[in-house]
């Protein structure tokens, strides 16, 4: 999504109050999605800690959404672990009546 390409184009952005221009060969509603949580990220520690530095939050809210796409790929692994089971009783099953 933020490589080099062809196909770039900016798109201006705001993350805890700072404007950014992004380049990306993604649709402008992704970046400004993905732009949007990590500004929500930033401006929650923001709002519970102290006053810290802007790196120091950066870092904790990159603290934050590597734990929830950690939590999230465990239940996606979790899912498809259970899909795969359950596939392979139907496929069992049906090549049992069949």
């Amino acid at each position: 999504m933020w490589k080099e390409d062809y196909m770039k184009r900016a798109v201006e952005v705001e993350i805890l109050g700072q404007k950014l221009k992004i380049s990306s060969d993604a649709e402008e509603s992704h970046v400004h999605r993905v732009a949007g949580y990590v500004d929500a990220k930033m401006q929650e520690v923001s709002s519970m800690s102290s006053p810290i530095g802007k790196s120091n939050i950066a870092t904790l809210a990159a603290l934050n959404i590597a734990d929830d796409y950690h939590r999230l790929k465990d239940n996606y692994d979790k899912l498809l672990q259970r899909l795969n089971h359950l596939t392979n009783r139907i496929a069992t099953t049906l090549s049992e009546e069949g």
